[in-house]
């Protein structure tokens, strides 16, 4: 798998079962299901890494669309609409792909977003209000 050592199998397999259905792809609740919202800054790198499939440094559309099949082969493809919807959030310079930097501070937004209480983790209800949001 090419997240060992990263994410957890059956924490992936969760994550992935939710958003089986097409449109049905939350980049928040993906995030935090998987784990990769508590990891470390080297981690969320280590993870850009693996979705960068052409190395070229940036996550491009494309790579987007094929997003859910780096954590599993038989994953679906994401509509257009979610492909757009999650380049849209993690573009924040406007330059059409997503570079590490902005990947990291995509999964680590929605940490500082959801940790009403400043503990570093979200509990039940934050996620619950969280993905209402």
């Amino acid at each position: 798998m090419a997240f060992a050592g990263i994410l957890k199998d059956d924490d992936v397999a969760a994550a992935l079962k939710d958003c089986s259905a097409a449109d049905s792809f939350n980049y928040k609740s993906f995030f935090a299901k998987v784990g990769l919202t508590a990891k470390t800054p080297d981690d969320i790198k280590k993870a850009f890494f693996v979705i960068d499939q052409d190395k070229s440094g940036f996550i491009e559309e494309d790579e987007l669309k094929l997003f859910l099949q780096n954590f599993a082969a038989g994953a679906r493809a994401l509509t257009d609409a979610e492909t757009k919807a999650f380049l849209s959030a993690g573009d924040s310079d406007g330059d059409g792909k997503i570079g590490v930097d902005e990947f990291a501070l995509l999964v680590k937004a929605f940490l500082k977003a959801g940790d009403s209480d400043g503990d570093g983790k979200i509990g039940v209800d934050e996620f619950a209000a969280l993905v209402k949001a």
